[in-house]
């Protein structure tokens, strides 16, 4: 048995809209059928660079008015496609690859239109983030996209210590140029031994998708300098729980951990949370060892140690 289908005939509301369409990441095959039949029925594509666009729509045939989109004119950009749509055009946003408005531009573009009461209209298809997500087999705990960390060094170390008990799986986008030092920085901020899924130029001639724990990535970029170009999506296994420690207790922890030294924040902590102080302060040095790259913290000499190794931290 065997079944035909074809493009919608009538792919558009009777409403002028904006539609969100998603592109392929890299693979022209990934296309969706509607996606097609709404770009060939538009009055406008709205693209993130108009150049990329237009080999998308020439590979299907597509003649259709393009306008841009991007970081720096956003905003004029919305004005521009509101007038359109009040003037009773379909208006279809792309980006460069994927979903727009998932670190793309788009969002501002599209919360403007909503304001101005045009109907905004998702069609689903490839996206990075979820592509990545689906081969890394971390199960647990759904997940987090966090989208591309800071550029600064000060600021991406903040960032990634703010995620750090973060249960839930972590996607992240990466540029070429800084994914050695991000991968470092969240070996740095996680510990060794959490995993990593890095997805290197996903559905395209040189995909690359390795799993391997957050110590051995910076050698595994060092190995080949080709590993390093192309556009990347990093997933990262979420926090293991704290052994006996309740989330809030560990909260606490931390933020008195800011203030206090290591035997006076876990005691603080414990007479607030109510949880056991030997397995605060374990944590708590290991907290200090992962910030001074795993020299330890000896504030408490062998005490500590024996609490340290008594909790498993």
């Amino acid at each position: 048995m065997s079944a035909t289908v074809s493009l919608p005939e009538r792919p558009l509301s009777s409403t002028p809209s904006l539609y969100v369409v998603a592109t392929p990441l890299g693979n022209l095959h990934d296309i969706g059928l509607r996606a097609l039949a709404v770009l060939g029925a538009v009055d406008v594509v709205a693209a993130e660079d108009t150049r990329h666009t237009q080999r998308l729509l020439d590979a299907f045939g597509l003649r259709v008015r393009t306008m841009a989109v991007h970081q720096h004119n956003e905003q004029a950009a919305a004005g521009q496609l509101i007038e359109h749509l009040a003037a009773g055009r379909h208006v279809a946003l792309v980006s460069d690859a994927g979903t727009p408005a998932v670190s793309d531009p788009g969002a501002r573009l599209v919360a403007r239109v909503r304001a101005a009461g045009h109907p905004v209209v998702p069609l689903p298809g490839p996206c990075a983030a979820v592509a990545a997500l689906s081969v890394a087999g971390f199960a647990e705990g759904g997940f987090r996209f966090v989208g591309f960390l800071p550029a600064k060094a000060a600021a991406r170390a903040g960032a990634l210590a703010a995620l750090r008990d973060e249960r839930a799986t972590l996607v992240f986008y990466e540029a070429p140029h800084r994914v050695v030092e991000s991968v470092a920085a969240m070996a740095q901020a996680f510990g060794g031994e959490r995993e990593i899924v890095i997805a290197r130029e996903m559905t395209k001639l040189h995909e690359q998708i390795v799993r391997m724990a957050l110590s051995e990535a910076s050698d595994w970029f060092a190995a080949d300098p080709n590993r390093v170009r192309g556009e990347f999506v990093l997933v990262v296994h979420g926090a293991p729980e704290a052994e006996g420690l309740d989330p809030e207790a560990v909260r606490v922890l931390d933020l008195l951990l800011a203030e206090l030294p290591l035997r006076g924040a876990a005691q603080l902590a414990a007479e607030i949370s109510g949880a056991p102080r030997k397995a605060l302060y374990a944590l708590a040095l290991a907290r200090r060892a992962r910030e001074e790259g795993g020299e330890g913290a000896s504030e408490e000499g062998d005490e500590a140690d024996g609490e340290a190794g008594r909790a498993g931290v």
